[in-house]
């Protein structure tokens, strides 16, 4: 009879194709339908459409894809795979898994994509590469960035990682009349293509040890050691491999070399979607690989990650320090701050996860505020982006002041910012899973990241303000800031350029920015539990392994 019964199956399956759960892939299915929609309108000739109504459909389309993941968030509560290969029993095979880990970095992607829409709503890049193909690009990356945190594949990974990375290379180039956006635009092209390479090196080696491509399996034959002939040292050469390929994409120390650069010519929008979401598929695929496929191995790999977590923590705070573009400090910030995330992940426990997700998610706050306040900033003055642009902006600006300061101290892991939870619980994770050593190198991480943090504070409220730059003279760099507690000879002659004195009234977008994300960074910093009790979900996706 059991063999009637599988044969029936077998028929039943060869005729119907495998078994798909609509309902547990609808998040995907928004944004590919939202991605062809904004293409199509946007080739409709009329400004209003083109100006308006295509933006309005890139933001109804994150929003719709946070909608959809929050049902299959309840409809899913266990974590079942978005659909299979063959309709069986739970679903061992699935190349997707839409878990609670995978739900809550969609709703983190689409967020970051709402911001940035907002962001560059009136900036040159939507303009001249075009409003339909902007927005279609930036859809189909945060659709990459699903699919790469959700594989349970090494096919599946791969496919994820090049659907996010390809948008973003002609993204960071959108601005095409720029010199800078297009040196970033084939910097990042030529970084993104040799991660993906060493990336796919890594994952072949790791299949040639093990006979698969499925995660579960690839866990289990790790853990009983049933590998190839030779298989041992394969696969450590592609887990080394595959760390370098994941550190390129999450700007991990020694691989981060271009980071700064492409931060820096990218336009300012897209700067704070890669520091951003990008960030976060990294670290959310560097969770899922190495907690489920290798956690078999993590003796071996976990050592190598603690110390790179411990390179990177101090190149990128130490690089930071001696910057004058906002931009590149920024992103040597993130450079830092990508090893404090990477710690959780070396722990790989239940704990360890939880301390990630809440840390990206308050990354995701820290970050968008500052970067709104400097997309205002450059479409007031030249240099916008340089720290000369910020001074007096507490008196002038009080509105972008404050989302400002407020990032800056959230991003040093000031008490009573979600950044100092995030940090607090990083720490915890870290001693707990016997890592006291790196737990100390993250605290005197943030301990050197004071050095860069407060003077942009110190900048905004202690230095009077610095006449704007012709545009010329911004282009071979930053103005001269006056001594903190001395005036200035040019303070008396500041003149207010169109939109200085009302900021909010002029760009009432990105205040709404700077000031949502503001709020979040204070308010879960007071009270983090609803954070807690959210990312506990994420930590128990994963649960069943240890």
């Amino acid at each position: 009879m059991n063999v009637v019964r599988v044969a029936h199956q077998a028929a039943v399956h060869h005729i119907a194709g495998p078994h798909i759960d609509w309902t547990a892939l609808s998040p995907l299915i928004v944004l590919t339908a939202g991605g062809l929609l904004v293409l199509l309108v946007g080739l409709l000739r009329p400004a209003l459409v083109r100006e308006w109504i295509v933006p309005g459909l890139t933001v109804l389309t994150f929003l719709g894809a946070v909608a959809a993941a929050i049902v299959v968030f309840d409809h899913h509560p266990t974590g079942k795979a978005g659909f299979c290969v063959v309709a069986a029993p739970g679903c061992g095979s699935a190349p997707l898994a839409m878990d609670r880990l995978a739900l809550e970095l969609y709703m983190l992607f689409s967020v970051a994509g709402v911001a940035t829409v907002l962001m560059s709503w009136r900036g040159i890049a939507i303009r001249e590469s075009g409003h339909g193909e902007w927005g279609g690009l930036l859809i189909f990356s945060v659709l990459g960035m699903c699919v790469f945190v959700s594989a349970q594949n090494l096919i599946t990974l791969f496919l994820g990682i090049e659907l996010l990375s390809i948008p973003l290379y002609i993204l960071c180039a959108s601005e095409t009349r720029r010199e800078g956006s297009l040196e970033s635009g084939l910097k990042y092209l030529i970084v993104g293509s040799v991660g993906s390479a060493t990336l796919v090196y890594g994952l072949g080696l790791i299949y040639g040890a093990t006979g698969s491509t499925d995660f579960a399996t690839i866990g289990s034959a790790l853990s009983q050691g049933k590998l190839a002939g030779g298989g041992t040292a394969m696969v450590f050469t592609g887990l080394a491999l595959t760390i370098v390929g994941f550190a390129f994409k999450a700007s991990v120390a020694p691989f981060h070399q271009w980071t700064p650069d492409v931060y820096e010519g990218a336009p300012t929008a897209i700067t704070a979607f890669m520091a951003t979401a990008t960030k976060a598929a990294a670290l959310g695929a560097f969770l899922r690989f190495f907690d489920v496929a290798a956690i078999g191995a993590q003796h071996t790999w976990a050592p190598m990650l603690a110390t790179v977590a411990a390179i990177t923590i101090v190149v990128g705070n130490v690089g930071a320090l001696g910057q004058s573009s906002l931009k590149r400090m920024m992103g040597y910030s993130g450079v830092g701050q990508a090893g404090y995330m990477l710690s959780g992940v070396v722990v790989g426990s239940r704990l360890g996860i939880q301390a990630t997700v809440l840390y990206l998610i308050a990354y995701l706050f820290m970050n968008l505020a500052p970067f709104a306040v400097i997309v205002a900033e450059e479409h007031e003055r030249p240099d916008g982006d340089y720290l000369s642009g910020l001074a007096g902006l507490g008196t002038h600006r009080p509105w972008l002041a404050w989302p400002m300061t407020i990032g800056m101290l959230g991003l040093a892991g000031i008490p009573g910012t979600v950044g100092f939870i995030g940090k607090f619980q990083l720490i915890n994770a870290l001693v707990s899973g016997a890592y006291t050593w790196l737990a100390i190198v993250l605290v005197i991480g943030s301990m050197i990241s004071l050095g860069y943090y407060l003077r942009v504070v110190a900048t905004i409220w202690m230095r009077p303000p610095v006449a704007a730059p012709s545009p010329a003279a911004a282009a071979t760099g930053p103005g001269e800031l006056a001594p903190i507690a001395g005036g200035s000879p040019d303070a008396d002659e500041w003149e207010e350029g169109p939109g200085s004195a009302g900021a909010a009234l002029a760009y009432p977008e990105l205040v709404f920015v700077a000031v949502a994300f503001a709020t979040a960074v204070i308010f879960f910093g007071i009270f983090p539990s609803p954070l807690f009790n959210f990312t506990a979900h994420a930590a128990s996706a994963l649960s069943g392994l240890f």
